[in-house]
């Protein structure tokens, strides 16, 4: 007697999101970006961890809004870069965190974090990189005159704002721009591209875990 078999579809398991760790100093509009665009499904990733230095920072409101953990490690508690680096790193391990995401963080990160983290911090940085590294970056392209600058997506590296470019946006300066106007216009296309980043690098870690 004949038997005919049926073949069983194979159901393949959803990828496991990429689990992120956010470091910021200040207000922590791209933090919110970035909580919008996971919730919406925009985003195949998950806020583990929220760790702001500045004890008025308003990230830590916006995290608490988006009930993401958030962590107060004020650097000025620590006798050096490397002990303060070395607590973040603690943190990040114990929230269980593969990527770390600087959004407004305004410290400069030591090898401890690097080196915990190879090629696996990305920076958010108000310029087209590699024009006006460092602080004030919007002010240095004001006083410049220059009629283009933006903002960059990179990964971090022991020098100041280099690194791989992973995503970068150009914003016109306008003749009536101030820092204030021009780092507006160009805040809209820090969320853009610092989710297209993330989106790119969880695409990475699909295709190399298949």
């Amino acid at each position: 007697m004949l038997t005919m078999s049926r073949e069983v579809p194979v159901v393949s398991a959803a990828p496991r999101p990429l689990r992120l760790g956010v470091l910021a100093s200040g207000n922590g509009s791209n933090f919110a970006a970035l909580a919008e665009a996971i919730a919406q499904g925009e985003l195949p990733a998950q806020l583990q961890v929220l760790i702001y230095n500045n004890p008025d920072a308003f990230v830590a409101e916006r995290a608490k809004q988006w009930q993401i953990p958030s962590v107060l490690l004020n650097h000025r508690h620590y006798p050096s870069r490397e002990s303060f680096d070395a607590a973040i790193v603690e943190t990040l391990k114990a929230y269980g965190v593969e990527w770390v995401v600087m959004a407004g963080w305004m410290r400069i990160a030591t090898p401890v974090l690097l080196r915990a983290y190879p090629q696996r911090v990305i920076n958010l940085h108000p310029s087209l990189l590699p024009s006006f590294r460092g602080l004030h970056a919007v002010e240095q392209a004001l006083a410049a005159g220059v009629k283009i600058t933006g903002c960059t997506v990179h990964i971090v590296t022991e020098e100041l704002d280099s690194g791989p470019i992973l995503a970068q946006a150009a914003v016109p300066v306008l003749p009536e721009d101030t820092p204030a106007t021009l780092h507006a216009r160009i805040q809209v296309q820090e969320h853009r591209i610092l989710k297209l980043a993330i989106s790119h690098i969880a695409a990475q870690q699909i295709q190399t875990s298949c």
